[in-house]
């Protein structure tokens, strides 16, 4: 039997799961729910080429549009005006969006793109897990970056918040216990773990020197823990060799100043001394100053 998602003055439903064309690995595997927001903590912008490489590598299916004229305020998030020969063509609104995606053979994805509500955060993340729910999603990952003290040279890690200690075990993930100001997606990964659906988000730890500029080893790392995760095999395309070249310019650069090679080499070792308390980070304000001028002149 067809059972519809109901729709809320706060959202629209453009196509229900019944609408979804599926295949034989849809109907054996149910889909997991992407939180890919702009907004609070976003290092590198490590989030947004994150979902710009899954939509380059999937199908897409508008499935919901939220209503922004109550979940934003307009004169902090700004309609884009389109002027051609001083004639305004249009106005490019900013839009929250959940769509369907598929991927090769593997399990549906559901992806929730846009920016951070600026309003009436607890029915918003009630009515994404509502939504979750009717498409019978089985997980929800965020996916967020932010500047650590780590090194460029070193493999990138990532931190989490799960709603459970088993979801934990899943990856090598950094944890640590804190209070700190919360995003959006934790208050929707805390909705879907009280409605039944496990929740966790993953977070790629940007050098704090890089944090203004992009990034590409930490994109990479945030789709493949994604894809541990969902046991979806998204291809990572053109972000291998942006690494390379990235790790390699900065190499360059660094090389050239002792004082900054001292400052890296101690990101290095508290890197390689993760759990050891007397290492003492260096402020890297010197370096990302003239990191960030490098990389602007690129």
């Amino acid at each position: 039997m067809r059972a519809d998602i109901p729709e809320t003055d706060l959202y629209q439903m453009l196509a229900q799961p019944y609408d979804i064309k599926q295949t034989e690995v849809d109907s054996k595997k149910p889909p997991v729910l992407v939180l890919a927001l702009d907004g609070w903590v976003e290092a590198a912008g490590v989030t947004r080429a994150a979902y710009n490489q899954i939509k380059k590598v999937s199908e897409m299916q508008l499935v919901t549009r939220f209503n922004t004229n109550r979940l934003l305020d307009h004169r902090a998030r700004r309609p884009t005006m389109r002027l051609v020969d001083g004639v305004v063509e249009r106005l490019d609104w900013p839009a929250i969006e959940l769509h369907h995606l598929r991927i090769d053979n593997h399990r549906p994805l559901l992806l929730l793109h846009g920016p951070e509500p600026d309003h009436e955060w607890r029915e918003f993340a009630q009515n994404v897990v509502g939504i979750a729910l009717g498409f019978q999603t089985e997980l929800v990952v965020g996916l967020g970056s932010y500047p650590a003290a780590v090194p460029h040279t070193r493999s990138t890690r990532l931190a989490c918040t799960a709603s459970s200690p088993k979801l934990i075990e899943k990856l090598d993930f950094v944890t640590a216990s804190l209070e700190i100001p919360a995003g959006i997606q934790a208050s929707i990964e805390v909705a879907a773990a009280a409605a039944g659906i496990p929740a966790i988000g993953i977070w790629a730890q940007v050098p704090h020197y890089l944090s203004a500029t992009g990034f590409p080893p930490a994109t990479m790392a945030l789709l493949e823990g994604l894809s541990e995760l969902t046991e979806v095999d998204i291809s990572l395309g053109s972000l291998v060799e942006k690494s390379l070249a990235t790790r390699s310019r900065l190499d360059d650069l660094i090389v050239q100043n002792p004082e900054h090679v001292t400052m890296l080499e101690k990101l290095e070792e508290a890197y390689d001394n993760l759990h050891d308390s007397r290492i003492q980070l260096p402020s890297g304000d010197d370096l990302a100053e003239e990191l960030e001028r490098f990389l602007r002149d690129q």
